[in-house]
């Protein structure tokens, strides 16, 4: 069995991968060789997190690639025990999105409002980099789930496989919505806003600024306040 209901559960999403799903034979191997190396830690699909609400409260989604290593991957929520989540959730808490407990661990009491965050790949990949067949499997969990959020508005995607994923999960070409940061786009009934992925990689090497993240999520903050 490799999906699971987790209707009962709060603030869960309908599909989610199972912990020991079998669907991606070379990131099971790296995923059972870390839970050897490292026993404590999640080694497992990193499951979407959103507010305590549930998916029906989610106007905003943001759209990752896969979990972090010694991030998400070790501590079992998106963005947490790594620089990219350092950037994500003071960004978040800037505008509104989340409380500004974050201190990298699970139980740090963080909080998000209106906002969900999903990975493209729910589990961490040899140096970051899922294969095409790995991210195409994975989005068996993205399209539902994006479905599952009635009154979701806006998509902000970090980086250009959570985009591309994105977007086929929305059943969108790829050249009527093509990425570039900042770019926005009118797609299936959502407006959809790229950006560079929040990674240490890309903050480190001038790529992408904290001036340039906020205005992604400023603009994100002003689609929400527009009326539909």
């Amino acid at each position: 069995m490799t999906v699971r209901a987790d209707a009962a559960a709060p603030a869960a999403l309908p599909v989610e991968p199972d912990r020991d799903c079998p669907l991606c034979p070379r990131l099971v191997d790296f995923r059972e060789s870390w839970r050897t190396k490292e026993p404590a830690w999640h080694n497992a699909p990193v499951q979407s997190f959103l507010p305590a609400e549930g998916p029906d409260a989610v106007r905003l989604l943001i759209a990752g690639l896969a979990p972090g290593l010694r991030g998400a991957n070790r501590t079992g929520r998106p963005f947490t025990g790594d620089y990219a989540g350092d950037l994500l959730y003071a960004t978040l808490h800037k505008f509104g999105f989340a409380n500004g407990r974050f201190d990298a661990r699970p139980d740090d009491g963080l909080a998000l409002y209106g906002t969900a965050i999903v990975n493209s790949v729910r589990c961490v990949p040899p140096e970051n980099k899922p294969t095409p067949a790995e991210i195409n499997t994975c989005r068996q969990f993205l399209a539902p789930n994006i479905r599952a959020f009635a009154n979701l508005q806006v998509i902000v995607t970090l980086g250009r496989i959570a985009h591309d994923s994105t977007l086929r999960a929305l059943g969108v070409r790829l050249k009527d919505a093509p990425f570039g940061h900042g770019a926005e786009h009118e797609v299936a009934g959502f407006s959809l806003i790229a950006s560079y992925h929040c990674s240490r990689y890309n903050t480190n090497t001038g790529v992408l600024t904290t001036a340039m993240f906020e205005a992604v999520f400023a603009r994100a903050a002003e689609r929400l306040q527009t009326p539909r």
